[in-house]
């Protein structure tokens, strides 16, 4: 078979960089979008940020050629998208040992870690590790006994629990000399460290020694230490016959013995531990006015961006000199992030706004009124792909009358009810709780009977289906949950 040539028509779909970048900047969160506007402004030296009372960039201020002007309008973007005024440019060069008088300041000496700074030193949070070791250095062992503390110490969870085998820590001493009843001593000593409980192997252990340092003269101190240490099978199951004939107490004597053991901490490192903190800028804001639920964008979460006009007014329309062309390059580049971030804003606004409107219910009267909603209705009510929807409320979140809530919060399946309309599953979880809460402690609700109890109220659920619900929200069965009271 010869080599020929043929021509062919057809049709494909290509993503140009501008469709690559606006796709990307849509799926970005807060902290991310931050990140990305700083890289570009470092980039990018046609874009700067626009400080306030600025006035807005015209074509006629740039002296650009005229099929340029009708971009002119995205190019000053404020966090709605909208166009400013650009002001004087200020000057920027000047130092600050120019404007004022600074003392000569002596510099540290030394090694590195002398001259670490102080506060970021000082900001750093406590660990339990850090502050069982400070225990440690206040308490006087022999340097062997000091080397299973450390051991010990090592093996300690966050949660403040012994999570580290004693037969481990010997075989980790490497001395003959050492034994086991030594390890044990140690380990004692430990658990009389701050927080009480803490060293502890099992969470029976951890309530009997939170438990033996309280007062001795506590009323039922001694009939909880016997529960705890004899009987604590019977304590989980809540056996209140067999634990009144066990200890031969009565049944108010029992409520208070249950009473002084749930006051005790089963996670004594919790109150040491650092928490994990993660704070969440919203992206928009609902707020009521008027009797209208009002979307409106946060304007902290990017700042307002502009083109510089001084750099964009030595354009020229004929140069094809090098630098001309760098500058052509780099003002395109600098439309192209302005358009982008225009259209996130306003994909992000519209996006919000549907969904506030789906879920008013849920604003007026709370969970128990969530509609059931997909990104598909999202995706038809506002003529975008669902797609575009998912990476428009991937990580974005919105300030509301009832907190801050991500906008996934708001999406939810569809179960039938009796009527033939459609639930949120968010909204049986609420009715699920909201039973569960109402429930007497002493005979609890079970699952089935809350199914019962549903379908009273027209929401047709399976058994199987509740108990799921509740386990998503970490409540436990109906016989865990029994109380005596």
């Amino acid at each position: 078979m010869k080599p020929s040539i043929q021509l062919r028509l057809g049709q494909n779909l290509t993503m140009t960089p501008q469709l690559q970048q606006a796709i990307r900047l849509l799926q970005l969160s807060t902290l991310e979008l931050k990140q990305e506007i700083q890289e570009a402004l470092e980039s990018n030296f046609m874009l700067e940020i626009e400080e306030d009372g600025q006035d807005g960039l015209s074509a006629e201020a740039e002296g650009l050629p005229a099929e340029d002007q009708a971009t002119t309008s995205q190019e000053s973007l404020g966090a709605e998208g909208t166009t400013d005024s650009i002001p004087e440019e200020l000057p920027v060069d000047a130092n600050w040992e120019d404007q004022y008088d600074i003392p000569a300041t002596r510099t540290p000496s030394g090694n590195s870690e002398e001259s670490t700074d102080f506060l970021a030193r000082e900001s750093q949070e406590e660990t339990l590790q850090d502050y069982l070791h400070w225990q440690l250095n206040l308490t006087p062992f022999s340097d062997q006994d000091r080397s299973i503390a450390l051991a010990i110490i090592d093996g300690i969870a966050p949660d403040g629990y012994l999570r580290v085998e004693l037969e481990d820590i010997l075989a980790q001493m490497d001395d003959e000399e050492i034994g086991m009843e030594e390890v044990l001593t140690v380990l004692h000593r430990v658990q009389r460290f701050d927080p009480p409980g803490v060293a502890a192997r099992d969470p029976r252990e951890c309530l009997l020694l939170q438990l033996e340092q309280l007062p001795a003269d506590l009323p039922l101190k001694p009939q909880a230490e016997k529960l705890l240490r004899d009987h604590f099978e019977l304590l989980t199951g809540n056996n209140e016959a067999r634990i009144r004939k066990l200890l031969k107490v009565n049944s108010e004597e029992v409520r208070l013995i249950f009473g002084l053991i749930r006051s005790l901490n089963p996670h004594p490192g919790s109150t040491i531990s650092p928490s994990d903190t993660r704070y969440v800028e919203p992206d928009v804001f609902v707020q009521k006015k008027n009797g209208r639920w009002l979307v409106s964008l946060n304007p902290d979460t990017m700042p307002r961006l502009r083109v510089n006009p001084e750099y964009a007014s030595l354009v020229k329309r004929a140069d094809n000199s090098s630098d001309n062309v760098t500058l052509k390059d780099h003002l395109q580049e600098a439309r192209w992030f302005l358009k982008s971030l225009q259209g996130r804003n306003q994909t992000l606004l519209k996006v919000a706004k549907r969904i506030v409107e789906v879920q008013q219910g849920f604003f007026e009267h709370g969970e128990e009124a969530m509609k059931p909603l997909i990104l598909k209705d999202i995706a038809e009510a506002v003529d975008m792909h669902e797609s575009t929807i998912s990476r428009i409320t991937t990580g974005k979140y919105m300030h509301t009358p009832r907190g801050v809530l991500e906008f996934k919060y708001f999406f939810s399946s569809h179960v039938a009810t009796d009527n033939g309309d459609q639930a949120s599953a968010t909204a049986i979880r609420a009715h699920i709780r909201k039973l569960i809460l109402a429930e007497d402690p002493k005979k609890p609700l079970s699952d089935n009977k809350i199914a019962t109890m549903l379908s009273n109220d027209g929401i047709k659920v399976a058994r199987r289906t509740v108990a799921k619900y509740r386990e998503a929200m970490a409540i436990p069965p109906s016989n865990e949950r029994k109380r005596l009271v």
